[in-house]
């Protein structure tokens, strides 16, 4: 399996780092890199249950980038360690439009969210939103979890709300949580004059724009009949 990739240009390795460092300000864990056919998935988590009893869904977001050659590569990393190499190399670009090869960190084990892998094939439409809908939702989420966090919480406390707000539908979409608008926003993939395509396939759902995806896997029994 190899150890490193290589973006086309020094304008995919900006656009990676922009959507990790956003990544990272939400969940300052890991990044799955999956790459297939000359294209790399980067998979980086937003949600995820943190135990058996978290009913919280899981919400990825998702960038894919074109490489200039086809690798073999399916690890998890620490977004820290790959961000700081990222950095490091947009900072010693002399051609904007060379190639750049980014190696990978040392891999890091026990990532729950990672071992969930999201269908690529399969995905039926289910029409669109406007980015409106989801800029409400993750707005009004991030109040109610304030307003109901005081300092000082336990953790147990703050993932529980978490949970509740965020596993909870928005109103417009009954089948896709609100914790996917937050994802939306804090990642960046949302533009007020672009509407979000929505895909299902089973327990996923997909929010698409040309920014990136949102990828939500719900829990069984809050499936849509």
């Amino acid at each position: 399996m190899s150890q490193s990739f290589s973006l086309s240009d020094s304008l995919s390795l900006g656009d990676l780092q922009v959507y990790l460092s956003r990544a990272s300000r939400v969940e300052d864990g890991s990044v799955r890199l999956v790459s297939a056919a000359g294209v790399l998935a980067v998979y980086t988590a937003i949600l995820y249950p943190r135990g058996l009893l978290d009913t919280s869904p899981t919400v990825l977001g998702l960038r894919t980038f074109a490489l200039t050659e086809p690798v073999e590569l399916d690890v998890v990393v620490p977004v820290r360690s790959l961000l700081d190499r990222l950095v490091r190399l947009e900072a010693a670009v002399t051609d904007v439009d060379a190639p750049v090869t980014v190696t990978v960190p040392l891999q890091v084990s026990s990532v729950t969210w990672a071992g969930i892998t999201p269908p690529r094939g399969g995905w039926k439409s289910q029409g669109s939103a406007s980015a409106g809908v989801l800029e409400d939702a993750a707005r009004e989420g991030i109040a109610e979890v304030a307003a109901a966090i005081p300092t000082g919480t336990g953790e147990q406390l703050v993932q529980r709300v978490r949970s509740e707000v965020w596993g909870r539908p928005i109103e417009a979409l009954d089948f896709v949580p609100t914790g996917a608008g937050f994802a939306a926003v804090s990642l960046g993939f949302l533009s007020a004059d672009e509407p979000v395509q929505l895909f299902g396939t089973g327990p996923w759902t997909r929010l698409s724009t040309t920014r990136g995806h949102i990828l939500v896997r719900r829990k069984p029994w809050t499936l849509r009949a």
